[in-house]
C-alpha cells in the first residue's frame, strides 16, 4: 500500500508521534488515519505503563492567574531530566493543567489521593479523571499518556493549590 506524505502528516499532526511512527502505524492500518491515531495512541499508554515506575525528580512549578485576577493556580508538573523539563512542550503540559484547576476545581490529583468517604464524584473530584477543558473527548491523564510517549519520560502531576478571591 502505497502511504501518502500529507495522511504522515495528518497522523503527525494530530499525535505529535515521529514521521517513521506515523508512517509505521498507517501502513499497519492499512492507510487508515483513524486507525493509524488509536495504534499510536495505544502504542503511548503502553510506553506510559513501561515508565509509571521511573523516579521523577526533576520539573516545573507553573502558576496560572484567570485573566478576572480572581482565581490562579499553582502545579508542580515532575518528570525525570531538567532537559525535557526545559522543553516549551512540557511548560505548555503544565500550562494547560493549571487552566484544568483553575477551570474545573479538582480537590485531589488521583484516584489515590481521594479519601474514602468523599462524596463528589471521581470526574469532579480528581483532576486526572476530568475531561480536559480544551479537548474534552480527552482526560487529563490522556493528556499526560500523551506527553509521555512524545517525551519518552514519565511525567507526573506532584501536587497543586487553587486560590479563588473570598472563598
Amino acid at each position: 500500500m502505497d502511504i501518502t506524505a500529507s495522511a504522515v502528516k495528518e497522523v503527525r499532526t494530530k499525535t505529535s508521534a515521529g514521521m517513521l511512527d506515523c508512517k509505521k502505524a498507517l501502513v499497519d492500518s492499512n492507510g487508515d488515519v483513524t486507525g493509524a491515531i488509536e495504534a499510536l495512541r495505544q502504542k503511548g499508554l503502553a510506553m506510559a505503563d513501561k515508565r509509571a515506575e521511573r523516579a521523577v525528580g526533576e520539573g516545573v512549578v507553573l502558576s496560572y492567574i484567570h485573566h478576572n485576577q480572581r482565581v490562579g493556580a499553582l502545579v508542580e508538573l515532575n518528570c525525570e531530566t531538567d532537559f525535557v523539563a526545559r522543553t516549551e512542550d512540557f511548560s505548555n503540559l503544565a500550562h494547560d493543567i493549571a487552566i484544568q484547576i483553575v477551570g474545573a476545581s479538582p480537590l485531589y490529583v488521583s484516584e489515590q489521593d481521594r479519601p474514602e468517604d468523599c462524596e463528589l464524584p471521581l470526574v469532579e473530584s480528581c483532576l486526572l479523571a476530568q475531561p480536559f477543558i480544551k479537548d474534552p473527548s480527552k482526560t487529563v491523564s490522556d493528556l499526560i499518556t500523551e506527553a509521555i510517549a512524545r517525551t519518552g519520560e514519565n511525567i507526573r502531576v506532584g501536587r497543586f493549590s487553587r486560590i479563588e478571591l473570598g472563598c
